[in-house]
């Protein structure tokens, strides 16, 4: 008689997940895309062999999410495709990597040692405890020592930078890097810096609404329509009472467009004119001028073509 012994290991076994998984990766990682790791995961403890079809039949998932979730993990480098198949790549061997990368990275305890004060100790432990609930991965302390020597931000910047990006559910490297990136490009170091650099775009956001609704535009505004309100109003010095008069000069126009409205603004500026008394001054004379010269056609029966040419761009304003 054969007595077999029923095989439970299967039961009883487990798939272990790094804690270096919840602390680097989850936040950011969609949904499906943390569902497909898992699987993967599970899958090769077993050096399992699975189609890409049969992968999305099996989770219950589109094949195109499938594939931009494969995609996704290989970015991150928590999976390597290789000629067969994927490499599951062991996270907290890519951490300690990171922690230990003598060129741009320090660990936490040389940063504690090398810190210019105790204030911005003070300062990481306070992002570690607000923002990762008093567990942050150590590879994110050598992070923040990088951007610190990288941007030369003070303690209160560095603060409000994860304070920006946790109000933006999006608290991890690559959008921080990018949001400090920019903040760097306008310059910001100190928290006065950032303060005003904040009023400047809270300014810009104002007209552009503004401008909007006079428009009657139901959308957003563009990127490069964007672009022109801050050149207007950042590097004109132009308000929103000298633009609103540029703004009624195009009503009459059947289709209208930023880059006519642009040159318009453009002109003021290069003619030095910087206020509403300025710009409603220059506009009467031009008027003026443009009539003068009507009457001066019409009395003469002559055109002057070379004075039409040299004041073509005044008399537009006589409209």
């Amino acid at each position: 008689m054969k007595l077999e012994q029923t095989d439970s290991s299967f039961i009883f076994s487990t798939t272990p997940i790094p804690d270096v998984f919840f602390t680097e990766y989850l936040s950011y990682a969609d949904g499906d895309y943390v569902k497909i790791y898992l699987y993967l995961l599970f899958l090769s403890k077993y050096n399992k062999d699975i189609k890409v079809n049969d992968l999305a039949k099996k989770l219950q998932l589109p094949l195109k999410t499938i594939q931009e979730g494969i995609k996704f993990w290989e970015e991150q480098s928590v999976i390597t495709k290789k000629n067969t198949g994927y490499i599951i790549n062991n996270l907290q061997e890519m951490e300690l990597h990171k922690l230990y990368n003598p060129k741009i990275t320090s660990s936490p305890e040389e940063l504690e040692k090398t810190a210019k004060s105790q204030y911005r100790s003070k300062a990481i432990e306070n992002i570690n405890n607000q923002f990762f609930q008093g567990i942050m991965s150590p590879s994110w302390y050598s992070d923040i020592d990088l951007w610190f020597k990288k941007y030369s931000f003070d303690e209160e910047v560095m603060i409000a930078l994860f304070q920006y990006c946790f109000d933006r559910s999006a608290l991890h490297r690559n959008y921080i890097q990018t949001v400090a990136e920019a903040w760097s490009q306008n310059k910001i170091k100190t928290f006065n810096d950032l303060e005003q650099y904040f009023d400047k775009q809270e300014k810009l956001k104002s007209i552009g609404k503004t401008i909007s609704k006079k428009l009657n535009l139901n959308r957003q505004l563009s990127q490069y329509e964007e672009g022109y309100i801050s050149r207007w109003n950042v590097d004109y010095g132009y308000n929103f009472d000298v633009i609103e008069l540029a703004l009624k000069r195009t009503t009459s126009k059947t289709s209208f467009n930023f880059d006519y409205l642009d040159k318009m603004l453009t002109d003021w500026h290069e003619r030095n004119l910087k206020t509403t008394t300025d710009v409603q001054n220059y506009l009467a004379q031009s008027k003026t001028q443009a009539q003068n010269i009507k009457k001066l056609e019409k009395q003469t029966g002559y055109t002057n073509y070379e004075q039409r040419e040299r004041s073509n761009w005044d008399s537009f304003y006589a409209n």
